[in-house]
């Protein structure tokens, strides 16, 4: 078998891998330009007469829909600034100082991060309510951030790892101050580690429910809170409500990812390629 004929023939497997995971998103979103009968309708329609109905009720019925599109929105962004702030911070801590049992404080770090949802939310829930942080944005910001927190500095500590300590002997012999050494030296050699925690973390947030319908209330309920709330209607699933809403929810974590690929594929290598981008 030739080069050209392999190359060919693995570029068609790639794309029939890629269709084939790619079609719940593409029949989801074909959904909700469908009627209710054309959505239940045996054989499915592949061929049908496109309408913007769905998501007309969408934005007419659902008073509730912009503002739990701009709690996502609110929650999601200022959770996720917050986190690589503080990440960046102890990441550079880890890596240029290396306090005493560096690697233990690590593992516990990412442990926090691996533990399951329902495991501590009847703690945290205790919590909120004796504080009376319950239905809170800032505490469901600063909750947010907490989770987001471990996994990005295991992020970053893996690309600011790779930056060499003489531009922080540097700038310190010409009598650069620490803040100047992290922001304005160090800091921008670092983005696409920056970018790929905030994508990263930003998916989480976007997508978590189950603390948001616990923790949280009417007035920070997000779109997964919407989703499991709204999906029932008429004594059965809301096929054009779940789509059209879907069809929305899906659309800003699609368009970080599609301008910022590059640098999620650094991201998922910890920085070991930080020179290719």
């Amino acid at each position: 078998m030739s080069e050209t004929l392999r190359a060919r023939l693995y570029h068609v497997t790639l794309w029939l891998v890629s269709l084939l995971f790619f079609s719940p998103v593409a029949w989801i979103i074909l959904s909700s330009f469908k009627t209710r009968e054309d959505i239940l309708a045996t054989p499915p329609k592949l061929f049908f007469s496109p309408t913007l109905a769905n998501y007309a009720d969408l934005f007419a019925t659902n008073t509730s829909f912009l503002l739990q599109l701009g709690n996502s929105v609110l929650l999601s962004a200022a959770a996720v600034v917050i986190a690589v702030f503080v990440s960046f911070l102890a990441a550079f801590c880890f890596s240029r100082f290396k306090p005493k049992g560096t690697d233990f404080l690590m593992f516990l770090l990412l442990s926090i991060r691996m533990l399951p949802g329902p495991a501590v939310i009847l703690p945290v829930y205790l919590m909120y309510v004796a504080f009376g942080w319950k239905d809170n944005h800032l505490a469901m910001i600063l909750f947010y951030a907490m989770f987001s927190i471990p996994f990005s500095v295991w992020i970053l500590k893996g690309f600011l790892d790779g930056v060499s300590t003489r531009f922080d002997e540097t700038g310190r012999v010409n009598g650069g101050s620490w803040p100047h050494i992290i922001f304005r030296v160090v800091l921008p050699q670092v983005k696409p580690g920056l970018i790929a925690a905030f994508i990263f973390n930003m998916i989480f947030v976007w997508n978590e429910f189950l603390f948001n319908f616990i923790i949280g209330g009417v007035s920070t309920q997000n779109i997964p809170y919407a989703l499991a709330v709204g999906a029932y209607s008429d004594g059965g699933l809301n096929w054009t409500f779940i789509s059209a809403l879907t069809s929305i929810y899906i659309l800003p974590p699609v368009l970080f990812i599609y301008f910022f690929q590059k640098y999620l594929l650094v991201g998922m290598t910890f920085g070991t390629v930080r020179g290719e981008v």
